[in-house]
């Protein structure tokens, strides 16, 4: 969608004809922001991402985003209303329509109950669990692989519907590395791409010949579980205190203490082979 789009003045954006009023920025990062907007015609609201594309590669990026967005039609992942591309003094700007989720994401949800003092009940996590699980199966069943799973790229529905959101990371889940070149590549797309919290052991040192699969998503799964459960990352600390994750990975995991009542206990095993499926995760019992 979209090759058209004009700026005006009354603080309003036309994307293949369809006017929207901004209504004030709800976030940004290194290189992207995102406003909400209102549907002029429709009176719904949207997300607005804007995204800087500094390079022929960036847009690139850009545009596999929203090839990814485009192509599932799933309620637990994020859609798309309508996307453009516009030139900027040389430089490009992609601009991805996407629907509001006023509720915000999972990390929202858990600071405010870490602010509380309470838990996520386990019937909750459950339930988002298994939403999360539904999502990353479809994308999975159609050969791709999220790779940056983690609470701040899921958000919630009022009812606690998951849906998938940021894109941008996604690629061909089944990636056969031949040589110590290929594994350099791959290492270092991961670091930049796929957040170190939430990273993969075999993304950190990747062997000069392996196979990386979707089961990369299934250990930063495992990562967004146990947030929910503990209100922080595995490996959150250990990052902001500057330590190495990488290190951190290769070793058993440390459940705060004092514990909260689990069932059933869960682990977080290294070895990708052992890693189960979406499917499997989502049909284990509980």
């Amino acid at each position: 969608m979209g090759q058209t789009l004009c700026i005006c003045s009354r603080g309003s954006i036309t994307i293949d004809n369809k006017r929207y009023y901004f209504i004030q920025k709800l976030d940004e990062g290194g290189f992207s922001y995102v406003d909400l907007v209102e549907g002029v015609q429709d009176g719904r609201f949207y997300a607005l991402k804007r995204i800087l594309c500094h390079d022929r590669e960036g847009r690139q990026e850009a545009q596999t985003e929203v090839e990814m967005h485009r192509l599932f039609s799933h309620p637990n992942i994020l859609g798309l209303a309508g996307h453009t591309f516009i030139e900027r003094g040389g430089k490009s700007e992609a601009w991805i329509l996407l629907p509001y989720v006023q509720k915000g994401s999972l990390w929202s949800v858990l600071e405010k109950l870490r602010d509380k003092g309470s838990f996520m009940p386990e019937r909750r996590i459950l339930k988002v669990l298994q939403g999360i699980c539904s999502g990353l199966k479809a994308m999975h069943d159609r050969g791709y692989a999220h790779r940056d799973l983690k609470p701040t790229n899921v958000l919630l529905e009022e009812d606690d519907r998951p849906l998938l959101m940021d894109l941008g990371s996604m690629n061909r889940s089944r990636m056969e590395v031949k040589g110590t070149r290929e594994a350099m590549t791959v290492q270092d797309w991961a670091a930049q791409r796929c957040t170190i919290s939430y990273r993969a052991p075999e993304l950190f040192n990747v062997e000069s010949h392996c196979v990386i699969d979707d089961r990369t998503d299934i250990w930063s799964l495992g990562c967004v579980l146990y947030s929910m459960m503990f209100l922080e990352g595995p490996y959150d600390m250990v990052f902001q205190k500057g330590d190495s994750v990488a290190l951190a990975v290769q070793n058993p995991v440390t459940i705060p203490q004092p514990c909260r009542s689990v069932s059933p206990p869960g682990k977080i095993t290294l070895t990708p082979s052992h890693h189960p499926s979406a499917l499997q995760v989502s049909q284990s019992p509980g």
